[in-house]
């Protein structure tokens, strides 16, 4: 009986792994898998793993824009996640490049590069990456949560996202989610992008625990596979997923950077920039990151 057991499992696994497969498209991100310098981020530290996210706009130039660079930090101890976000106009200095926007690292020499960025302008090492095709959002959110996502729209959001988000409490489908965190043409401009996209991110953090989303986590993985683009291996990917879906794992503790009251505006000849108070960021940062603010 348990053999029989394990082996439908096995094929219900094989079944939606392959289910999944059949939604997606080909992703831009493996693609530019090659033209990436290796990564040669540091070793994860007491089970703590720090992986650069980065969001690929991908439309057709030979390296898709980096579109959101974010930290996401797991415990594997303590199963305690934490998200920051990097400003893209925020100005730092590029290793062999000079100051430019933090976004501009991607397209010089991939993650590789944006590592290194971060590890000149904060002191913060990577242990890993993982670049996602926004084509493949939608997918990802219609697998977790096929009954959307709910979502308080302050304003109607329509300029650059292909449709139109009317104002009030809505469910949102993949698309239309995606729509929700690319839009930054409001007054908040590139920082309120930077909470949509926490705000989300957390919500599918949350609707992942449901029954649903857990017995459909093979389809999850088909789904995602030809959208990301990372170095994280099989073990860590199912050991995170395992404490994400079974609801080990806590609320998200979010940070963006640059930090409030840290910053100020600026043009200079990338454009408008933010100039940022580096020690205090920097400070800032690797306190959201260390092991003490964990264990508090």
């Amino acid at each position: 009986m348990t053999t029989l057991i394990l082996s439908a499992g096995i094929i219900y696994g094989v079944v939606q792994y392959n289910s999944g497969l059949a939604m997606a498209n080909e992703g831009m991100v493996k693609k530019d898998e090659t033209l990436f310098d290796e990564f040669e981020g540091a070793d994860p530290q007491f089970g703590e793993i720090n992986v650069l996210l980065l969001g690929s706009d991908s439309r057709g130039e030979e390296v898709a824009r980096a579109d959101t660079l974010m930290i996401a930090h797991y415990n594997q101890t303590t199963h305690q996640m934490k998200l920051v976000s990097i400003m893209r106009d925020t100005y730092v200095f590029i290793p062999d490049y000079g100051y430019h926007k933090m976004n501009t690292a991607f397209s010089l020499g991939g993650p590789e590069l944006v590592r290194k960025t971060i590890k000149e302008n904060f002191d913060v090492d990577i242990d890993s990456y993982a670049i996602v095709d926004f084509t493949g959002f939608s997918k990802i959110v219609d697998v977790i949560a096929p009954n959307g996502i709910k979502v308080d729209i302050p304003y109607a959001m329509s300029h650059g996202i292909g449709m139109t988000l009317q104002p009030g409490n809505q469910v949102l489908n993949g698309e239309q989610l995606l729509g929700y965190v690319r839009f930054r043409h409001d007054s908040h401009n590139d920082f309120g992008r930077v909470e949509r996209q926490q705000e989300a991110l957390s919500k599918l953090k949350d609707e992942a625990v449901s029954i649903h989303s857990i017995l459909n986590f093979p389809k999850l993985l088909g789904v995602v596979e030809p959208y990301i683009n990372t170095n994280v291996d099989n073990r860590t990917i199912l050991t995170i997923g395992k404490d994400l879906f079974f609801g080990k794992a806590g609320n998200i503790e979010t940070l963006r950077i640059p930090i409030e009251n840290s910053f100020e505006d600026k043009r200079v000849a990338a454009g408008a920039v933010l100039s940022i108070d580096f020690e205090k960021n920097k400070q800032a940062l690797q306190q959201f990151l260390s092991t003490e603010e964990i264990k508090k």
